[in-house]
């Protein structure tokens, strides 16, 4: 008899578990707009601030960029972390970046160093298999494609080797996170809704199928960091220096609770 009890409490328990996964991801509505528009706030800010002056640098060169504008900590069903993003690739032949396609991030470790719940990542894609890696469903860092902390600070050491540089802050602190072993999944549920058919990320990045204006702003963001030679004026350095920090991540509606 105990034995049939427990079996049907783990019955019940997978099914819950497996309905929540089907059903609608969100607790709330999230605009896929507001995600790209909140992502393009997070690369400007980063890129500029002198802290991340190597990721300007790198932005020069990028095959590829990953941003999530937020990664809460307990974020999923089950533990973890997690949040909504977005991924574009550079085309040589066009001149420009491509349309972006969504994607969740999950497994995260904030570390101790993170004294806040929330962060803003943005992810380099270095390489063409990068970029490659991401027409899969799913993508595991560190498996399928290695990822490092990008250098940060004055006293950085120099740029380590790897398919994905990442960079983070979480509450105006300039401080890494571990990727290794985190999920990037396509979302083509954003996708779809976003586009208003159903795409997978290649089509989207690589042939074009689809297109939306609301993109516009954060390619034309993006490209604007290849454009730089890097000779800084002494002004702008001077601007560098002064500048404010940059605001922490509010506490808004922007929360994903579960997936």
């Amino acid at each position: 008899m105990h034995r049939l009890i427990r079996y049907c409490l783990t019955a019940v328990m997978l099914a819950a578990v497996a309905g929540t996964a089907h059903a609608n991801p969100f607790s709330r509505e999230i605009d896929p707009q507001d995600i790209i528009d909140r992502a393009q706030a997070t690369v400007e800010n980063m890129a500029t601030h002198p802290e991340y002056e190597s990721l300007q640098e790198e932005l020069r060169d990028a095959r590829g960029v990953v941003i999530f504008p937020r990664v809460a900590r307990g974020a999923f069903l089950v533990g973890g972390s997690g949040g909504i993003g977005v991924f574009l690739a550079w085309d040589d032949e066009r001149g420009d970046y491509s349309p972006v396609a969504f994607y969740s991030l999950g497994s995260v470790s904030f570390g101790m160093q993170f004294g806040g719940d929330a962060a803003e990542v943005v992810m380099v894609a270095r390489t063409q298999d990068a970029v490659d890696s991401m027409f899969g469903s799913a993508i595991r860092l560190g498996g399928d494609a290695s990822v490092a902390a990008g250098p940060v600070g004055a006293g950085r050491s120099a740029t380590p080797t790897a398919d994905f540089l990442s960079y983070s802050r979480s509450r105006g602190a300039y401080l890494g996170m571990s990727f290794s072993g985190s999920r990037m999944t396509v979302r083509d549920d954003f996708n779809e809704a976003y586009y208003g058919e159903s795409q997978r990320p290649v089509h989207i990045i690589e042939s074009r199928r689809v297109d939306r204006e609301g993109t516009r702003a954060l390619r034309e963001t993006l490209a604007a960091f290849r454009t730089d030679s890097g000779a800084e004026s002494e002004e702008a350095r001077d601007q560098g220096r002064e500048q404010a920090p940059v605001e922490p991540i509010r506490p808004d509606n922007f929360e994903v609770e579960s997936f």
